[in-house]
């Protein structure tokens, strides 16, 4: 049965029901919580460390096969040389395209900073996400996107909007990637998407997923204890976490909005339309 999330991700495993749920175990994902809001990591170090450097090693090698490949392709001699020299153009092709994949992975892992957090305000309902332009599974990327590494992608979304799937990222141990389908309000036509956790086991991602349902739904099992700093550390998580990471001033402050009127003065304070 395909996911009703259209168009459906490439190497999608199911779609995750949204609503409360019981959540019985521990993730370190999970930075920051207080009564309004939670700020989950979506990159743990250990995985971001080891991503970069398999993808510089991969781009490496891509790079210099695509230099190979175009040296022999030019080097046409003889009768021989030219269906040697069709081979060689199929190759060459082929190495520019696992290249073309394998560099975002590495400015994924590059510019990535603090776990690239993603806040939950469950008393207006958004989302916010500040991430790096690659932090995410498309293939296709715009050329000219390659020669601004460092953008990023700052945006408020919709809870209601937003539904899980799980899909398979083809890693090491099995792991899959639980994503935030960004759908136009109302229907499954999906126009976005945001990785929440790009590489987690099944427990990890049922912790994840139910535990920002239960919080965004006021269900009592998601406790407040359960983040790495506690909930009367929000000066520490923001200096730590939040701070130098270019979060606009109006996001930062929407963090702790306690309705969609509060939200909607701190918008009209800082000119955001």
């Amino acid at each position: 049965m395909p996911s009703k999330y259209q168009p459906q991700l490439f190497g999608w495993i199911k779609d995750l029901d949204k609503g409360p749920c019981s959540t019985p175990i521990y993730s370190n994902r999970l930075i920051y919580a207080n009564d309004n809001y939670c700020a989950f990591r979506r990159k743990t170090t250990s995985d971001q460390f080891f991503d970069l450097l398999i993808y510089f090693v991969a781009s490496i090698l891509g790079i210099k096969s695509i230099i190979t490949r175009f040296c022999l392709m030019i080097e046409i001699n003889s009768k021989e040389g030219i269906v040697i020299s069709v081979i060689d153009i199929i190759s060459f092709i082929f190495c520019c395209a696992i290249t073309y994949f394998l560099i975002p992975k590495l400015y994924q892992n590059l510019f990535t900073r603090r776990g690239s957090p993603i806040i939950f305000n469950r008393k207006t309902n958004k989302v916010y996400v500040n991430e790096s332009y690659f932090f995410n599974s498309k293939f296709w990327h715009h050329p000219q996107s390659f020669l601004h590494p460092a953008k990023r992608r700052i945006k408020e979304y919709d809870w209601a909007d937003l539904h899980g799937v799980a899909i398979n990222n083809y890693s090491r141990n099995r792991l899959n990637t639980t994503t935030l389908m960004v759908c136009k309000p109302g229907t499954y036509q999906t126009i976005d998407h945001i990785l929440l956790a790009p590489a987690c086991s099944g427990t990890d991602r049922t912790y994840v997923w139910g535990w920002i349902n239960n919080f965004m739904d006021f269900y009592s099992s998601a406790s407040l204890n359960d983040s790495q700093y506690t909930s009367d550390e929000e000066a520490l998580f923001k200096c730590k976490v939040i701070e130098e990471q270019h979060w606009p001033q109006w996001m930062i402050e929407a963090f702790n909005a306690t309705s969609p009127a509060e939200l909607a003065e701190i918008k009209q304070r800082h000119n955001v339309v």
